[in-house]
């Protein structure tokens, strides 16, 4: 398993379940993380599983990502719309990136239809519920080395 994908979570996604499942769905983090690893199995990709509500961690783990020539799943929620901290550590270490967000964020209040992290990354899944951690892995695995 030379192939090593860092997926981060940001905040309020550890209340996945709980948090307006009517929006988000009734599944949690933890069952998105076992769905996920288990797919990595299947592929021969090593995944690092984290979610944080501080942006710093997320920053510093994202740099974390760059030292180890990792890619990267990002679901930065609400940081996704304000953090120019986040676009900037993605710039800097030049890691293969997909944004994800379960929720289709176009269809939401006007202030989520605007991502900093888009605008370095190598695409966007948007809407999909968990399905899109799947689909952005199997992205991430055909176009990392």
């Amino acid at each position: 398993m030379n192939k090593q994908i860092f997926v981060l979570n940001g905040p309020n996604l550890n209340l996945l379940g709980t948090r307006e499942p009517e929006i988000y769905g009734d599944f949690k983090l933890e069952d998105i993380k076992t769905r996920l690893k288990k797919l990595a199995g299947d592929l021969g990709v090593k995944v690092d599983f984290r979610q944080s509500n501080h942006e710093g961690e997320l920053i510093d783990w994202i740099h974390e990502a760059g030292e180890k020539k990792a890619a990267i799943i990002l679901n930065a929620g609400a940081y996704t719309h304000t953090s120019v901290a986040l676009m900037d550590a993605l710039m800097a270490v030049e890691c293969d990136c997909i944004e994800v967000h379960l929720s289709n964020i176009f269809k939401r209040e006007d202030f989520r239809h605007h991502s900093y992290v888009s605008k370095v990354s190598l695409g966007i899944i948007s809407g999909l519920g968990a399905k899109g951690y799947d689909l952005a892995l199997l992205a991430l695995n055909d176009s990392i080395t």
